[in-house]
């Protein structure tokens, strides 16, 4: 349990993990070109939930701000895909359009996102305007552990009254039944005496507990896929390591599938199959975690490895940064948005780079990723 943790600090450039989870590295799925650029993932496994040029934007005053940037992912039945980049690159929002829970200024304008349901593909963004049908999905199908418990818990509601309104709007049971189901999930994600702490407030719980909570609320239902939003933000190394233990202990029992979104690398190295880096909107690489973490290609991705810090750091050795900041979302730079912070940067990158395949799954955005390591 330590390990997920420690993960902070235990690999340099994403390579020391590799002899730890090979059983995570081999499920990467063939990709083909359409000979324009786009790189489509072949149709050989069992997919859950399929995201195809997803483009949101939002209206803030007169500029238009375009957070998510033609994305497309694929997300299979009981495997995790981690979504990593820094703040602001489009993660949470990306996930937001998933269970179509923007903000009045925020929308969709292009792409779909499908569910693959027992009962057949749904596809969500369709569903925009149709109130009752999204619902019965939220919850139900598609659970999510939001970011911050704090302002996602409700300070006036009992524990057991928030978790319990989720199987009674769902499912045709009585209050009792809701109750017992409550405690079984408190109990597994190791809350002691569960039955008596549903009649417990927000305010009575331990930031872990609180997150702890939320899983609870995300997972009663058994959903078939779990989107994780920074789940372990603000928690100290020891309840992360727990909280990610207890993910891993639900997927296993339920046959979950989880979207992992997260800023630290260490903790998908621990928990991920696939990869994807996200810089201002874009998937900028994407592949299993023995490809991005053990050969990154992208300069983007590269960064963020080196940035890791590491233990056994030298007295006076400095910690590697990104140079630069991000740009203004309303006002992106010509072709690359990641050109004006690498290093690699030539003439070709003020137009944008097509993706490109590099076999396995693996495929990277970025006009000089053949360079290898």
């Amino acid at each position: 349990m330590a390990a997920a943790g420690a993960c902070h600090f235990t690999f340099r450039h994403g390579r020391q993990f590799l002899g730890r989870r090979s059983e995570g590295c081999s499920g990467s799925q063939p990709i083909t070109s359409n000979g324009r650029g786009d790189i489509h993932l072949s149709a050989d496994r069992d997919v859950i939930l399929q995201v195809e040029k997803l483009q949101t934007q939002f209206q803030v005053g007169r500029r238009i701000v375009k957070a998510v940037n033609g994305v497309s992912f694929r997300v299979e039945r009981g495997r995790t895909l981690g979504v990593v980049g820094e703040s602001g690159c489009g993660k949470s929002v990306t996930a937001h359009s998933i269970l179509q829970l923007l903000p009045k200024l925020g929308s969709i304008t292009d792409g779909n996102i499908t569910y693959h349901s027992d009962n057949g593909p749904i596809v969500l963004n369709k569903l925009r305007k149709n109130g009752g049908a999204i619902r019965a999905i939220r919850g139900k199908e598609i659970g999510m552990i939001f970011q911050d418990p704090m302002a996602s818990l409700n300070p006036v509601y009992s524990i057991g009254n928030q978790i319990c309104e989720n199987i009674l709007q769902h499912e045709n049971v009585s209050k009792k039944e809701a109750a017992a189901r409550a405690v079984e999930m408190l109990t597994l994600l190791g809350i002691p005496k569960a039955a008596a702490r549903l009649k417990d407030y927000p305010h009575q719980f331990s930031g872990g507990m609180k997150q702890r909570v939320m899983i609870a609320m995300a997972m009663v239902c058994r959903p078939k896929l779990l989107i994780a939003d920074e789940p372990t933000t603000a928690l100290d190394v020891t309840i992360q390591a727990q909280i990610l233990e207890l993910m891993k202990e639900v997927q296993v029992k339920y046959g979950t599938s989880i979207i992992l979104i997260t800023h630290n690398m260490g903790i998908v190295a621990e928990m991920a199959d696939e990869i994807a880096v996200m810089y201002m909107g874009r998937i900028v690489e994407f592949g299993t975690v023995r490809q991005v973490l053990g050969s990154p290609r992208h300069p983007y991705t590269k960064a963020l490895l080196n940035s890791v810090p590491v233990l056994g750091i030298g007295k006076g050795e400095r910690l590697q940064t990104i140079r630069g900041s991000t740009p203004d979302p309303s006002d992106m730079p010509e072709g690359c948005e990641f050109a004006p912070r690498c290093d690699m940067a030539t003439e070709r990158c003020k137009s944008v780079p097509d993706e490109t395949d590099l076999g396995g799954g693996h495929r990277v955005r970025c006009w000089n990723c053949m360079g290898g390591t």
